[in-house]
């Protein structure tokens, strides 16, 4: 009896050890303030003086992305993006003569170049990107040759039926609203962009104060505030910033939307529903809860199951997907479409449960050390792009994050309305039917 006793004691004081460790390692997490500057044009420039760092790192975030996109016309700042640095060669020298990396990516919300190079190559590197956003080559061929390059990339992802399942679950969602229509655009939205439409869009968004440069690396402060002062400051600011308003969605319908697919004996089952935005007060708490129900989901579905939580700007969605759903059992001949006949509760299954603790510290404990893996100069552009507080501060809401915020969010996520879609490849060639 004693020696059952202790060894539940030493269970127990290990449970505590990790847990106290998990805590420690989240709240010691140090956030080294930058230097902050503005230039006269509202450009704001961050930099992280450190001595030992063998690489310098340079970052630069456009506070726009794809939400901004003209309706009809998805895919003009993914384009924007693209024609700033077209041409294989500007990564090939950061590679090879820099000895460092580049990218540059688009998303709902802003564009970003993200490089690095060796240490002493800090003006080159801001040589080398000042004029293609202070002055882009914006012309016919340019676009032409981007264009031409995007739509061959999109055409080839509408071919997938996972992509075209998300795509459609967020249209089922969102309708017209921007997170509704695809962030690279589609075949058809990307052939009537011309280069004016870019020419547009480089005006109203690919500005001087809608911009955050953010370096980090052995640069003193002085000398990388000169730099931009020299590269930067004749860049252009806007004469008015374009608010991101947008009429909010209708609720989906309730029916299970049933589309055709490409491929025959393919099952993609999507249930989105609405979610947070990046700012939302319970942000992190949707975060743990993300991972909570993607673990229920797996442990269910398997592998080829996620749940994606896509907070961004305006109040984004919770998505569930299940590849191969019900294989076997979910068939389509012609228009006769055969489903399980749970189909429309399937969503409790993972839902209606209360957080249990364990799959709460479970959960924290990937996310914790997910954010800890997270480069420290992305919480300083998410505060921009974002509208948040101090970066600590919003560090210390993630480390006050506790069950019950998890299983209130839960309690508000199982009162949205679903928006439910199933991809199905039929084994003879018949027209997609749809439940509205």
């Amino acid at each position: 009896m004693k020696s059952n006793i202790y060894f539940q004691l030493i269970a127990l004081s290990l449970v505590f050890v990790a847990g106290t460790a998990v805590a420690v390692s989240a709240q010691n997490r140090n956030f080294p303030a930058p230097r902050e500057e503005k230039l006269l044009n509202g450009t704001k420039l961050l930099v992280w003086n450190d001595p030992a760092a063998p690489k310098v790192a340079v970052k630069i975030r456009i506070h726009s992305g794809s939400a901004f996109d003209p309706q009809g016309k998805e895919g003009t700042m993914q384009l924007l993006a693209d024609i700033l640095f077209p041409n294989q060669s500007t990564r090939e020298f950061f590679t090879e003569d820099l000895n460092g990396s580049f990218e540059i990516f688009c998303n709902y919300d802003f564009i970003q170049i993200n490089t690095t190079a060796d240490a002493d190559k800090f003006l080159t590197v801001m040589e080398t990107l000042a004029p293609a956003l202070t002055n882009p080559q914006i012309t016919r061929e340019t676009t032409a040759f981007v264009r031409k390059n995007l739509l061959a990339r999109v055409s080839e992802l509408e071919k997938n039926p996972a992509y075209a399942a998300d795509q459609a679950a967020a249209n089922r969602l969102f309708g017209a609203f921007p997170y509704g229509r695809p962030q690279l655009g589609s075949s058809a939205s990307l052939a009537k962009i011309d280069f004016a439409d870019l020419l547009t869009a480089e005006q109203k968004f690919l500005t001087a104060d809608n911009a955050t440069i953010a370096v980090s690396g052995n640069v003193k402060p002085d000398f990388a505030l000169r730099a931009a002062k020299r590269l930067f400051g004749g860049w252009l600011k806007s004469d008015k910033k374009v608010p991101a308003t947008f009429a909010q969605p209708a609720p989906p319908a309730a029916a299970v939307q049933i589309l055709d697919a490409a491929l025959e004996q393919t099952s993609e089952y999507r249930i989105a529903l609405r979610g947070p935005a990046r700012n939302d007060k319970d942000y992190f708490a949707w975060l743990v809860l993300e991972n909570v129900l993607g673990n229920r989901l797996k442990s269910s579905e398997g592998g080829k199951s996620f749940v994606r939580l896509n907070a961004d700007f305006l109040p984004g969605w919770v998505l569930f997907g299940v590849s191969d759903w019900k294989a076997g059992t979910v068939s389509k001949t012609g228009n006769q479409v055969n489903l399980p006949e749970n189909i429309g509760s399937y969503r409790d299954q993972f839902l209606k449960d209360p957080v249990k603790n364990d799959e709460f510290e479970k959960a924290r404990t990937e996310i914790d050390g997910q954010l800890n893996r997270k480069d420290a100069l992305e919480f300083w552009l998410d505060r921009d792009t974002y509208g948040l507080g101090p970066v600590r501060d919003d560090w210390q809401k993630f480390q006050a994050v506790a069950l019950p915020d998890v299983q209130r969010v839960l309690e508000k996520l199982q009162k949205e309305p679903a928006a439910s879609v199933l991809l199905i490849g039929s084994r003879k060639t018949g027209d997609a039917t749809t439940s509205n």
